[in-house]
């Protein structure tokens, strides 16, 4: 005797809505990070902001504007200093930035740069290596306060804390409550808002990218077709560098090869 055939029962997927609902209030798509840690987090601070679930915690979202910037704190990643990983900024200051000036101008783009600080560090580094050179750094990001706060080019003694002394007195100086970039450095920088998910940058612009400790929480998916735009972004002979976590997966395919730890050369 056959089984009767289970009767549909339509499913209200909570974090979907929720992810869609976000999506709509500030143009950031979850469905591009892993879900299980994704959920888990935006749970977690929903709870502790005394909603016990996600549908709640989105109707509080849509009307209180403060509400949405402290979790696009904690959703995205907006930690930063200037030479973060100091071992990273030594190698391109020996080895990739003299190679790359030697063949002209050098345009750099510090992809999910958030609040600037990779952009002055690039800039800071260049300069010092060849204070000649013609050097321009883009730096771009999906989150419209970090690229506001990045045009201010300020940041805490928090922020400065790897930046190497002779660097420190050279490029910034000391305001209230922090430091300001010098206009030297500020001069190269540009700042743009941008999803890099669906950019299209224009291939073979740029000598040096940078996009470190972004892609830890994306998809598997998401991740690859970030890193086939960067890689489509680069010049022949340009250089990627990535997250002391991160690795890009199949570089050959993207004509990428490990030169250094966690830089990418593209023959």
């Amino acid at each position: 005797m056959s089984r009767p055939a289970a009767r549909a029962v339509p499913v209200t997927d909570e974090y979907v809505a929720f992810c869609e609902g976000v999506r709509r209030l500030a143009r950031v798509d979850l469905t591009q990070y892993r879900r299980l840690q994704m959920e888990r987090r935006v749970l977690a601070f929903a709870q502790r902001r005394g909603k016990p679930n996600l549908l709640d915690y989105l109707a509080l979202l849509a009307t209180d504007p403060g509400e949405l910037d402290m979790l696009l704190d904690r959703i995205t990643i907006n930690v930063s200093q200037l030479w973060r990983n100091p071992l990273q900024w030594q190698a391109l200051a020996e080895q990739v930035i003299p190679e790359l000036v030697r063949s002209g101008p050098l345009r750099a783009w510090s992809a999910g740069c958030s609040y600037g600080a990779e952009v002055f560090t690039i800039a800071a580094v260049c300069r010092e290596v060849a204070p000649s050179a013609a050097v321009s750094v883009q730096g771009s990001d999906i989150d419209e306060r970090m690229i506001a706060r990045a045009r201010l080019a300020c940041f805490s003694d928090a922020d400065m804390r790897t930046v190497p002394p002779r660097s420190l007195e050279r490029w910034f100086e000391r305001i209230d409550g922090g430091w300001q970039v010098r206009p030297e450095l500020t001069a190269l920088a540009s700042f743009a808002v941008e999803n890099l998910l669906e950019c299209a940058a224009p291939r073979g612009s740029y000598d040096l990218i940078a996009c470190r400790n972004l892609v830890i929480y994306f998809t598997d998916e998401s991740r690859a077709t970030l890193h086939r735009m960067l890689a489509g972004a680069l010049r022949p002979g340009g250089w990627l560098l990535v997250g002391s976590t991160e690795r890009v997966a199949d570089a050959a395919a993207h004509g990428l090869e490990l030169v250094y730890p966690f830089i990418y050369h593209k023959s």
